[in-house]
């Protein structure tokens, strides 16, 4: 797998997928809305079958599939247009694939294809999407199994847990709204008591994970996550831990339909031979480091 297309390659976790690719010793091509900085870009939206075209080219070995829409309350606003880039573009990068001898194509997918589970998460769980976003990447994640039953494509899914680290400057999950609010010396809020637990995975470890997929992990899901659950409460220990900042938290109603508890299973991926490797309190310390220094960085002159 020489030549590796990543699409989104320009975003949070596809620049750490490509610098992990790179790394490897890939050649790297991307294609993303923005000009990524330091590599060729196919620029456009991929909706854009002429965009498509320019970037699923004959030397392509592999397609790392991270452009998306992620937002669940812009699924729930605006369905169609989620489902035109999560679901249409998604197929025509396939049949593209197909057409050029593509051998693997990794997708970026998410827990949130079986919904609400009162239970730990596998991979066997039975899909049951509940916003049309979940909806999306449960049928991009059929297109792939369709395309490696037919035509021997090789079409792993990483269903990513919460994805964290450097480079969120420009996100809104809890996390970076932590670290503004230590920059900024401000405080959160947190719905209910802050006993809701989460599954943290360091966006260096999804990085490894998308390497290690293109390399030879098989079709199907693999949920890519820490393993470990923590509580809200928890992340905020470790951010002010990270920081050396009060941070203080203010707690309001919890949000009607939030789930309490994402506990997943991650031996798939263990078996596969990845682990995740950085710890929460290692991994907040770094996207500390990062969004400090883009936030109380002096303006240019």
């Amino acid at each position: 797998m020489t030549r590796v297309l990543v699409t989104g390659g320009s975003g949070f976790i596809g620049r750490h997928v490509v610098h992990a690719l790179l790394a490897d010793g890939r050649d790297v091509v991307v294609a993303d809305r923005h000009e990524h900085p330091d590599l060729r870009t196919v620029v456009g939206e991929l909706e854009d079958p002429e965009v498509r075209e320019r970037a699923v080219v004959d030397d392509v070995d592999a397609i790392v599939h991270l452009a998306a829409e992620t937002s669940v309350l812009g699924s729930v606003e605006h369905p169609a247009r989620v489902h035109r880039v999560n679901v249409d573009a998604t197929a025509a990068l396939l049949e593209l694939a197909r057409q050029r001898g593509v051998e693997a194509f990794v997708l970026a997918s998410t827990n949130a294809v079986v919904g609400a589970y009162d239970g730990t998460f596998t991979e066997g769980v039975p899909l049951a999407p509940l916003t049309p976003y979940g909806a999306t990447k449960a049928a991009a994640e059929m297109l792939m199994s369709g395309y490696a039953g037919a035509y021997g494509l090789r079409a792993p899914a990483l269903r990513l847990t919460n994805v964290y680290g450097p480079g969120m400057r420009e996100k809104d999950s809890f996390v970076p709204r932590l670290l503004k609010a230590a920059a900024r010396d401000t405080g959160v809020q947190v719905y209910g008591d802050g006993l809701q637990r989460r599954d943290l995975v360091h966006v260096e470890d999804v990085a490894r994970a998308f390497v290690m997929a293109v390399d030879d992990w098989p079709s199907g899901p693999t949920i890519v996550g820490s393993g470990t659950s923590v509580t809200v409460l928890d992340m905020l220990e470790a951010a002010r831990a990270a920081t050396g900042r009060a941070i203080p938290a203010e707690h309001v109603r919890p949000k009607p339909g939030e789930m309490p508890a994402v506990v997943v299973d991650v031996s798939r991926a263990s078996s596969l031979g990845w682990e995740a490797a950085v710890s929460l309190t290692d991994g907040m310390a770094t996207a500390w480091a990062d969004l400090r220094s883009q936030l109380l960085s002096p303006a240019p002159t």
